[in-house]
């Protein structure tokens, strides 16, 4: 038995977000490595929003995946993350890995609220996800309409796999003193517009779909018109604005250096999710 194991094998870890895209990604992982998974959701008896559920579902627990359920760059998400991760180290919890957003700056303030926690710290930035695509609100635009329209412009992304993202989180996870104190920034392994990736997924479904460019204003009185409420419109106007200004047009070798490989491919997630059905009409 290699030491890696006899260190993770006894250990319990916290999932938030345990039904969501990345949460459910990293319980599954983290249960593949041996790991035992208290789910945290709202479903378990968990709330970001208060407080008085947090000890019951940190306790007696080794270590713990954050995610916050809106943007990691809001003040509501630096504040959370700070006070958990106060009480979790008060708890003995030692081990802790936050998902943050790479080139959001906003997100730093959550990141430093982490740090000062006195946890073994590790933040994972990621590029934006594959699976945006086939999961959550874009996809209905996709399938419903056959044209995704977003503030994308012509900017390139380096589109990550939530696969790879998960299974970096749970080496960090179990692995704690070789990433303990680092900053992880993983991406997919090639650049592409937002008007390149609908065509590859119109290749692999056979369908004529497309994608029309907004500006981040004209988005946000979209969302506005389909009632999201305003400072929450504002926020992601502002947040597209920055984000999506192609300071992220760059590669990340974070997948390679925890992994040991080059990250999965957009056009391999394209043909295996194109065969679940997802972006049928």
């Amino acid at each position: 038995m290699t030491s890696k194991a006899r260190d993770t094998r006894d250990m319990t870890v916290v999932v938030t977000g345990a039904t969501g895209r990345t949460g459910s990604r990293v319980a599954d992982g983290a249960r593949a490595a041996g790991l035992t998974v208290r789910p945290a959701s709202r479903a378990q008896g968990f709330d970001w929003r208060d407080r008085s559920t947090w000890a019951e579902t940190l306790r007696g627990a080794d270590a713990a995946y954050l995610v916050f359920p809106t943007d990691v760059g809001s003040p509501e998400a630096t504040r959370a993350v700070g006070l958990l991760a106060h009480e979790a180290v008060a708890l003995g919890v030692r081990r802790l890995v936050l998902l943050s957003s790479r080139g959001e700056e906003r997100a730093r303030p959550t990141e430093e609220a982490l740090r000062e926690s006195g946890a073994d710290w590790t933040v994972v930035r990621a590029a934006w996800f594959a699976q945006n695509f086939s999961e959550g609100p874009l996809v209905a635009e996709l399938r419903e309409s056959g044209e995704l329209v977003f503030p994308g412009g012509a900017v390139r992304e380096p589109f990550i796999d939530l696969r790879d993202v998960a299974e970096v989180v749970v080496a960090a996870l179990t692995d704690g003193e070789r990433y303990a104190g680092r900053a992880l920034t993983v991406s997919g392994p090639r650049l592409l517009t937002f008007g390149e990736a609908v065509a590859e997924i119109a290749a692999a479904t056979g369908r004529e779909l497309s994608y029309r460019a907004v500006t981040a204003r004209e988005y946000g009185a979209n969302l506005a018109a389909f009632g999201v409420p305003e400072p929450e419109v504002e926020f992601l106007v502002e947040l597209f604005e920055s984000l999506l200004d192609g300071r992220n047009a760059y590669l990340s070798d974070g997948v390679r250096e925890v992994l040991g490989r080059e990250p999965r491919d957009f056009g391999d997630f394209v043909r295996e999710t194109a065969a679940t059905g997802v972006w049928k009409p």
